[in-house]
This record gives structure tokens, sequence and C-alpha cells, in this order.
């Protein structure tokens, strides 16, 4: 493998114009996002060893800036999953403590860029793929707003929620490649029809932004360590010049229940191709297609991705659809109406937590799935509402990096990354919380 990636790397490099913004950078790609140079699995035995006829649109525009694609990364399969533990390939270990998750689903690119093998990978985000593993790997992690980036390559889990983003040992870093993957795509339809992302200034000081502290995101039982290190990240941000107020999202309660609603129902359908017989590997040689089904999709799916297709198909059957499925949708419709009323009162950006918690211990969860899906509390609300959101590094629990959470407004992430770079500067992030 090292001598293929040797070979690969030294073909892109001879073709890589010189004059391309991210020239010889090598930037690492998840496993569910299509590339030439390399197999995409996703993650699971049904893709095992399939390598795409065309590079994905965020690839391909990597190359076109001069980058190199180092690899590809673990990820859990199709990248449902917190830890980077549901992956037909082995689980992936945490960077600095090898008995921890790194987080997921992005846990392998999280864990390559804070290893600094790489200075900057691409992940994808549904629930916060990105940003969960990039708080507990001490690296940053963008997740755009819906329709910046496209999608056009990267294998579909939940659409109208899925996202390429990037992560990055600073936000200079994933900035850099966000510019470069960002703008209209013809070839997808929810791409926007916007330019490339422009990235701001690094400003002095965040005089004149006002940034909302939802109280809904600071429960009482919030980890002590993880409550510390935000309050000192919010004390700097006053200190740089921002006006810090306590806000509301009354809705923030239900984002979970419907996110694991509406992701389910969505991966129900998007993996229903995988059958055997009009697409992917056949795992049983029997005429009889049920039986062909049975076995292609049991043996070929992992355990995580069979029981959110049953609870997907669950939700959209008939006489479950309207008191499951179309519930979550209002309830969607409703958070992000949240969200729209806090901005609309003059608000910026949004500082929250990552996560509820530093890196917990491998097997710690993986017979508990609702503990695991409480993992992506905080993120689920920006990827329901298509928002931008970031993680920087704040601090570190007994030597586990924790992460600090700007969500922006649709299509602002400039104003979000200008806030991102002053947080970085100003808060200590090797230091314990």
């Amino acid at each position: 493998p090292i001598k293929e990636l040797r070979k690969s790397l030294a073909a892109q490099a001879s073709t890589a114009h010189p004059s391309g913004v991210l020239y010889g950078m090598p930037v690492a790609v998840k496993d569910n996002i299509c590339t030439l140079e390399f197999t995409t699995s996703c993650g699971s035995k049904i893709l095992e060893g399939y390598r795409s006829p065309y590079d994905a649109t965020a690839a391909a525009k990597l190359k076109a800036a001069g980058a190199l694609i180092a690899g590809k990364t673990n990820c859990d399969e199709f990248g449902m999953g917190s830890s980077t533990e549901h992956s037909a390939y082995g689980r992936t270990l945490h960077p600095f403590d090898k008995t921890r998750v790194p987080g997921g689903s992005s846990g392998g690119s999280a864990a390559l860029v804070a290893a600094g093998a790489v200075p900057a990978a691409l992940g994808s985000e549904t629930g916060g793929s990105v940003r969960q593993p990039a708080s507990l790997c001490g690296v940053v992690g963008i997740k755009p707003t819906y329709g910046r980036v496209s999608r056009y390559g990267l294998v579909a889990f939940g659409s109208s929620l899925d996202q390429i983003g990037v992560l990055g040992r600073s936000v200079h870093d994933a900035a850099r490649v966000l510019s470069v993957i960002s703008g209209r795509d013809p070839k997808d339809s929810t791409c926007e029809d916007r330019d490339s992302l422009r990235l701001p200034n690094v400003p002095e000081s965040l005089q004149g932004f006002v940034i909302g502290v939802p109280k809904e995101y600071f429960p009482q039982d919030l980890d002590a360590a993880v409550r510390r290190a935000c309050d000192r990240a919010i004390r700097l941000l006053r200190e740089l010049g921002a006006a810090v107020r306590e806000v509301s999202l009354p809705h923030t309660a239900y984002a979970v229940a419907t996110y694991y609603i509406i992701a389910p129902a969505e991966a129900s359908s998007n993996l229903a191709r995988y059958d055997g017989a009009r697409y992917g590997p056949r795992f049983n040689g029997s005429e009889d297609v049920r039986a062909l089904y049975r076995t292609t999709r049991g043996d070929g799916f992992g355990p995580e991705v069979r029981r959110r297709v049953l609870v997907g198909t669950y939700v959209l059957s008939s006489g479950y659809y309207d008191a499951y499925y179309r519930k979550a949708q209002q309830m969607r419709a409703l958070i992000a109406q949240d969200f729209r009323n806090v901005f609309d009162r003059g608000v910026d950006l949004l500082f929250t937590p990552t996560t509820p918690t530093p890196a917990f211990k491998a097997g710690e969860k993986l017979n508990d799935p609702v503990a695991m899906y409480l993992s992506d509390i905080f993120t689920v609300t920006a990827n329901l509402a298509g928002l931008p959101a970031i993680s920087v590094p704040i601090g570190r629990i007994k030597g586990l990096p924790i992460g600090g959470q700007l969500i922006g407004q649709a299509f602002l992430e400039d104003e979000m990354l200008e806030a991102a770079y002053a947080l970085e500067r100003a808060v200590p992030a090797a230091e314990e919380a």
C-alpha cells in the first residue's frame, strides 16, 4: 500500500499545476467520497474493492488547485456512527490515547490530521461527523452551509442533510481547502449557484460582533470541565470585543429524536440500491430474489447500518409515516425557525460546546446506541437547519482535547471564519480546562 501511495502521489505531482493555490499540499479524503486513484468502500463490505470511474467534484477541485490526494481515510460504515468503530475494516485509534475513539464518522480524517500526517482532510457531515471528531481529536472541523459545496461523488446517506466538510490543523488550513472545494456545480442540483468562498482577513478584534450563547446547550448536567472550557472561551470572546448575550433555541430538546427519524428514513431509501441484483456484489448465488436480497444485505451491511435502515423503513411505512416522519419534518422546520428568530434579533453567531464530553473509551457505547447518538446532541441542529458551523479546539480535559462550536448564518461562512480565527489565536488550546 505504501509503494502504491508513493506511486500515486508521484503521478499526481507530475501533473499538478504550480500556480494552484494548494500546490503540493497533501489532502486525505474520507472513504465515502469518490476518487479515481483509490477505492471507495464507505467502510462497508458491500463496497469492498469498489473503484469509482470518476472523481467527486470536491476531489476534482482539489486536484485542479494543485493538491495531492494522499489516500482515503477510515469511517463508520456509510457515515453511520459517532466513533469510527462501525467500519468493516476495523476501528480507528484516537491519536493521543489508543484506548479511546477519535469520534465519527469522519474519525479517520480527524485522527490523520491530528497525528500530523496531513495538514487537511475531507470529511462528510450528516449530523456532526466532521465537527464531533474534530473536537475529540483537537483539530478544526468546518461544516459549510448546505449547498455551499457540491455533493456530486459523495456516497449518499441522508441527502437533505449530507455535506462535505473539511478538517485541518488550523482554521487557516481548513478554510483554504473549503474555499477551493466550494462553489457552483451543474452536476449537483442542490448546490447553490454561488461563487467560491472568499477567505476573510484575520481580524484584530471582534468589535461589532454579537455572539449568542443558547442556554439549551448548557444544561445543568453538562460535564463540569467542558463547561469551564466554554466559559473561558466566552470570556475571551468578550475580551476580543464581541458582545455576548444569552439566547434561547427552545426546540433543541427535540433535535436528536428528529434527526434519528429523518436521517434513517433517507438512508433506507438511499441504500435500497445495494441489493446484489441491481447494484453491489452478490453474497449468495441463489436464484430466489428474496433470499438474494436477504443474504446480500445481511452479510454486506454491518449491524449499525442494518439498524438504521430498519428504523428508516419503519418510520416511512404505511400507518407510521404521519406518526413519526411527518412530525419529525415539522419539528425540523421549527428548529430552523428558532435559528432564524435569533439571527433576526441582531445576533451574528452562536457559541456552544461541540461535544458533551471528551473522547470516550472504545467499546464504551457500542452496546448502547442511544448513548452513542447523544454524542451528536450539540451538532445535529446545524445540519437540520442547513447552517454553517465550525469546531475550534478550546482546551484539554485530562490531556484529551475538547472543542467549542461557532454556528453562523446561511452562506455567511466568512463571518464565522473571522470569529474562529480570533478565537483560535486567543484560546490556549493545549491548556487544561
